[in-house]
């Protein structure tokens, strides 16, 4: 990869049930960047992406059930959010007032990824149903109008054990792999390097949520220039591991037993 990129935030405007997505971001990617290039990889928001694809949920029509009033009370969240967040997750591991702590898809996360940011009044979008295809197919979309090759990230903004704020992280990935495998290279002293992996759509994520903001930008996506991945379509997909093998989801899971 490069030693150095460029990363262009792009401004949409409010993305709504149905917008085009692919359309909104060639728009303004002809505004900011003079449009795609061959190797620009474009991040965007969950958010924006779910919206779009009118995953958004009214929570006047939501009925919770009785597990969801009980981790409601017990964790001072709204009933109707409790229910959309056990929906969406595949089992509740704990939580803290305010969130519930879920794992889906392999994945540990707050709420199960259901958000009221950036998100209508009284509603909440859930994650993206399969962030990997929405990858993939916004990046055919674009590539069939504008020719250039590109990767496509999903991107959603987490905390991490033990640190204060949000990064990025990629939820769903196409043209580009999510992971490069450093195994076997040497570090400066000539020792062989036997676990290192980088999570390169996780860090490209991060790198776009600087210019993207979690508030009122009304900038969902991003284009980084120049980082020299090369584009397959043979890649499609965010890699992960099982929870027995995550240091954090281990330990943990030995702590409740």
């Amino acid at each position: 990869m490069n030693a150095s990129f460029e990363v262009f935030g792009l401004s949409t405007g409010i993305i709504r049930s149905g917008d085009p997505i692919a359309d909104r971001v060639i728009a303004a990617a002809k505004k900011t960047c003079d449009g795609f290039r061959d190797g620009d990889i474009l991040v965007l928001a969950e958010t924006a992406v779910a919206t779009s694809e009118g995953n958004v949920i009214k929570l006047s029509e939501i009925t919770p059930s009785d597990h969801a009033r009980r981790l409601a009370e017990k964790y001072r969240i709204d009933p109707a959010v409790a229910e959309v967040v056990l929906r969406e997750s595949d089992s509740i591991v704990g939580g803290i007032p305010g969130f519930l702590l879920c794992m889906k898809s392999g994945t540990l996360l707050p709420n199960a990824g259901v958000d009221a940011s950036n998100a209508p009044a009284g509603c909440v979008t859930p994650l993206p149903v399969n962030p990997d295809e929405s990858a993939r197919t916004i990046r055919q979309a674009v590539e069939q109008a504008t020719g250039s090759r590109i990767g496509v990230i999903i991107a959603d903004s987490r905390t991490h054990a033990m640190r204060l704020g949000c990064s990025g992280v990629a939820i769903g990935c196409a043209g580009i792999p999510s992971v490069i495998d450093d195994r076997g290279r040497s570090d400066l002293f000539g020792r062989k390097l036997e676990v290192t992996k980088r999570a390169v759509a996780d860090n490209i994520a991060s790198a776009a949520e600087l210019v993207m903001g979690e508030a009122d930008e009304c900038m969902p996506a991003a284009v980084i220039r120049g980082i020299g991945l090369a584009v397959s379509d043979e890649l499609i997909g965010v890699e992960s591991i099982a929870a027995d093998e995550c240091l954090f989801m281990g330990v943990f899971a030995k702590s409740r037993r």
